[in-house]
């Protein structure tokens, strides 16, 4: 069976930019690249994958969910330079983030992984579409994010790898770990909310409620919202303020899961005639010199690569690989 890595790329590249202190040759900070790049060599080791997909949020991402909730993602405090790092002001950070941001998608440019960063949309639509898309049923994908919004994606076929909590989290270990099955985990977090994302959930349900109030969210069978609000009705006259509390907040419910699910990606047709006509078109080929010098040239230096490397080659010279964990 093939195997897809499909990354979250800001999710990855914030953790680097976060917490990699290092400057460049021209005294710059550049820990957002050179660790997203260590983070894809690390990746491409235990993975082993035969496609890569790298998924940026494009421009003006989140705009079509904030306009059905003004809230979403609001209040959220810009990510930050190491400490260690030059003292720049808060301005100069944002241009330095977005610099690395754009060195980054120009480099994997030049390599056989295939980006995305489309206007106006965020990288989960992407991500779920392409991992849901018919022409890869009889692919395994390995979805690399520390995002919970993605167990609503798995399936037999497809894993979220969180490296940040080296967790492995498949079909079985969901149900195992939260009682829920995934094809109901988005109903859960309409409930719960996600104070991530700054979404208001129901007073008194998080998840563990849920699974306990809500047995059959356990189960493989897809369920709608409509059962939850039935099975509180048929509940309500309990001495539980749960049943009631979920349908006093109907509204809250139905708005946080017209958000949350990725069932039905929110892209256009347009949008998504060109998700797969550019991974159809998918030509891959790799020069090593060429994309070192790029690096040298803005000042990174040598980076230990070669496990990426070696995965591209194979990727360019279309090489069958022994597909050894998960």
């Amino acid at each position: 069976m093939k195997r897809m890595m499909i990354v979250d790329a800001h999710n990855q590249f914030l953790r680097s930019y976060i917490v990699d202190p290092s400057v460049s040759s021209n005294g710059f900070p550049i820990g957002g690249v050179k660790g997203f790049m260590k983070i894809l060599n690390k990746l491409t080791r235990e993975i082993k994958p035969d496609k890569i997909v790298v998924v940026w949020d494009g421009e003006g991402g989140s705009k079509k969910r904030k306009a059905k909730n003004k809230n979403y993602k609001a209040g959220r405090t810009p990510p930050r330079l190491n400490r260690g790092v030059n003292n720049l002001t808060q301005q100069e950070e944002a241009e330095n983030r977005q610099w690395q941001q754009l060195k980054a998608f120009e480099y994997l440019n030049n390599t056989p992984i295939v980006q995305f960063r489309e206007p106006y949309v965020e990288a989960d639509d992407v991500i779920a579409y392409v991992a849901k898309h018919q022409r890869y049923t009889d692919w395994q994908k390995v979805i690399v994010s520390s995002d919970k919004d993605f167990i609503q994606v798995l399936d037999d076929k497809t894993i979220l790898y969180r490296p940040t909590q080296s967790q492995i989290l498949n079909t079985k270990r969901v149900v195992d770990e939260y009682g829920i099955h995934p094809a109901n985990f988005v109903l859960a977090r309409a409930m719960a909310g996600d104070k991530s994302d700054n979404l208001d959930g129901v007073s008194g349900v998080g998840i563990k409620t849920a699974s306990k109030r809500f047995p059959f969210l356990r189960e493989e069978n897809e369920y709608y919202l409509t059962d939850i609000y039935s099975h509180c009705e048929k509940n309500v006259d309990s001495r539980l303020k749960v049943y009631r509390n979920i349908l006093e907040s109907k509204d809250t419910v139905d708005l946080n899961y017209d958000i949350m699910q990725l069932s039905s990606p929110s892209l256009s047709a347009q949008t998504k005639e060109r998700v797969i006509s550019i991974l159809d078109e998918w030509q891959p080929e790799f020069n090593k010199t060429n994309f070192r010098a790029m690096l040298i040239k803005d000042g990174f230096g040598e980076i230990n690569l070669d496990n990426l490397f070696e995965v591209f080659n194979k990727i360019c010279f279309n090489i069958d690989k022994c597909l050894e964990i998960f």
